[in-house]
């Protein structure tokens, strides 16, 4: 998760304003495999992205995902370890995906209001009021 990413800046301030002030739990580096684990198997998937560590050079970048990989710090946001899974839901193994398109923001809605327990209606009028699209019933791009 990048903050200089433009395309995706509306969708930060979202999280920002409705998300973080919902989850202010933090999981260290030791304990991130087995949530990613834990959410990949809950969802029905097999096959998780390995966890790796975030490189130094990665200044700007919070965390990031691919299909195969969750590139993370030393402690991370639970809410950002959802964000990135859905990231890697929404990608490909060849590095295809859709960056913070409708799928992936239906996918991350469905990963906060099932395993950070958000509520979903809240969550969806305010990504609504934002002007930002999501897709109702999203599934992981591998499965559709």
């Amino acid at each position: 998760m990048s903050r200089g990413d433009a395309a995706a800046r509306r969708l930060y301030a979202w999280e920002d304003r409705e998300v973080a002030p919902r989850d202010a739990s933090r999981v260290p580096y030791a304990r991130l495999q087995a949530l990613i684990d834990h959410v990949w198997a809950a969802e029905g998937l097999r096959w998780p992205p390995r966890l790796r560590p975030l490189p130094p050079q990665a200044r700007m970048t919070v965390a990031r995902a691919t299909r195969l990989a969750i590139e993370a710090p030393p402690v991370l946001p639970s809410w950002i370890l959802l964000h990135e899974l859905a990231h890697a839901m929404t990608s490909t193994a060849d590095g295809l995906n859709e960056g913070h398109g409708p799928r992936f923001v239906g996918l991350y809605l469905q990963l906060l209001v099932r395993h950070a327990r958000m509520p979903e209606a809240a969550l969806a009028a305010s990504l609504r009021q934002a002007g930002i699209p999501f897709e109702a019933g999203a599934r992981p791009v591998f499965l559709a």
